[in-house]
């Protein structure tokens, strides 16, 4: 198995060479960067496969560098895992809507990171591996990242996508807000129930075409939550 490169982006050098040396002891490859300028072209350079970006720098900060990498095609899958002193739920969520795969608030231990690291990196190796889903005309194709109704391309969210993937792996049957929560975003993110609702109204109007409606494909089901069903369909 090949060795992993991952880039270590903080304006604090003590904490850079912390997570450097515990990254290699885990036997990872490191870079390091001091500021979101530095670290893009690291990235468009080195392509490494998973980012360690602190969200507090000067100038740049990681939010935005992060919406600048989600919005460029060579970069818009690059796994990311946002570092910062944050904690309350909001900035978690806003972390998250911008597109990073996790979140962890400093400080943290070195065990934690290795865990978060190895569960983000296992997610992209699946995604890579698994094929194109379609259901009656909505297509979501987990290796370019890209869904497509009646072979256009729709544009929506990372965290929208990622719902959609479930779903669409995982129809016919009800899901909790809190089982959502746990399966799309994970169970070592922390943030409310009502995040599921603000995404499935996102993920609903992004599925809706001029051809079809394909949001009513994800279900209200009262007292439990949602579903992904094609019955009950208009056409």
């Amino acid at each position: 198995m090949s060795t992993k490169t991952i880039l270590i982006v903080d304006d604090e050098a003590a904490i850079r060479e912390m997570i450097r040396v515990g990254l290699e002891l885990a036997g990872y490859d490191c870079l390091e960067a001091s500021d979101a300028q530095e670290a893009h072209g690291l990235i468009m350079d080195k392509r490494p496969d998973l980012v360690l970006l602190d969200w507090m720098m000067p100038v740049t900060s990681g939010l935005e560098l992060l919406r600048r990498l989600r919005r460029e095609e060579l970069t818009k899958d690059l796994l990311v895992i946002m570092l910062t002193a944050k904690d309350d739920e909001d900035n978690r969520v806003q972390g998250l809507d911008v597109g990073a795969d996790d979140y962890i608030t400093k400080p943290f231990s070195s065990r934690e990171l290795m865990a978060r690291i190895k569960a983000v990196l296992r997610r992209g190796k699946k995604d890579e591996q698994e094929e194109a889903i379609e259901v009656d005309g909505l297509k979501l194709d987990p290796a370019s990242h890209r869904v497509f109704a009646n072979q256009s391309p729709l544009d929506m969210g990372p965290t929208e996508f990622k719902l959609l993937k479930f779903f669409m792996t995982h129809q016919e049957r009800a899901y909790s807000r809190g089982q959502l929560l746990d399966q799309v975003w994970g169970t070592n993110v922390y943030v409310e129930e009502r995040t599921v609702d603000v995404h499935i109204r996102r993920l609903r109007k992004a599925l809706q075409t001029a051809e079809k409606d394909f949001g009513q494909l994800i279900q209200t089901v009262r007292g439990t939550g949602y579903r992904f069903s094609t019955t009950g369909v208009s056409a």
